[in-house]
C-alpha cells in the first residue's frame, strides 16, 4: 500500500484562544456566520479559503473541520483569529492549534465478506442492521477503521497522516494473516 492510496477526507483541529468571546459581536461583524443560541451554544463560521467551518464559542474555544492538511487546518484557524482580532485587539497572538481527528480512506481494491471478517478477526463489530460497515479497532495506533463490502475503508481517529496510514496497512496486514483477502 503507498501513501497515494490514502487520501485524507476531513481534519478536525481545535485552539483555544484563552479569552472569553462576545459572541453576538462576531456574528454581526463577521460574514458567513449562523448563530442561535437557542439551538446551539456556539456560533458557526465558514471560511471560504481554506475552505473549512469554525464553531466559536464564548469560552474562546474553536473547532475547524474541512480541511484536508494540517497546514490548512492550522491557517484557517489563524485567518478566523485573525478575523476575531480585528473586532477585539485583546485576543492573544500565542495559542496551540491541536489536531483532534483525521479522517481518511482508502481501497483495498478487492471485495470484503464482513459477516466472515466479524467471525475471524479480533476487536471488530458487525451490526449489519445498524451500519452497513464492519468497525475494526486498533490499539496502536489507537484509531478505529470503518470497513465496507466494496473493499473502502475509512480510517478515523488519527492525530497524524501516519497513523492513518499504518491504520489502514496493519489492517490490510490483519486482513491478509487472517487470510480474509
Amino acid at each position: 500500500m503507498t501513501k497515494s492510496n490514502i487520501k485524507v477526507e476531513n481534519i478536525v483541529s481545535s485552539a483555544n484562544i484563552g479569552k472569553n468571546i462576545d459572541l453576538k459581536e462576531v456574528s454581526k461583524n463577521l460574514e458567513g456566520v449562523t448563530f442561535n443560541r437557542e439551538q446551539f451554544p456556539g456560533l458557526v463560521f465558514k471560511l471560504p479559503e481554506p475552505k473549512t467551518a469554525h464553531l466559536i464559542f464564548s469560552s474562546g474555544k474553536l473547532v475547524c473541520t474541512g480541511a484536508k492538511t494540517i497546514e490548512d487546518s492550522k491557517l484557517a484557524i489563524k485567518k478566523t483569529v485573525g478575523l476575531m482580532r480585528a473586532m477585539d485587539n485583546d485576543i492573544p497572538h500565542e495559542y496551540d492549534v491541536k489536531v483532534q481527528n483525521i479522517v481518511a480512506s482508502s481501497n483495498l481494491g478487492v471485495s470484503l465478506n464482513l459477516e466472515v471478517i466479524a467471525l475471524e478477526l479480533p476487536n471488530t463489530e458487525y451490526e449489519p442492521e445498524q451500519f452497513p460497515g464492519l468497525v475494526f479497532r486498533l490499539s496502536e495506533p489507537k484509531v478505529v477503521l470503518l470497513l465496507f463490502g466494496s473493499g473502502k475503508v475509512v480510517c478515523t481517529g488519527a492525530k497524524t497522516f501516519d497513523d492513518a496510514e499504518v491504520g489502514v496497512e496493519k489492517t490490510q496486514n490483519e486482513l491478509k494473516r487472517f487470510k480474509l483477502i
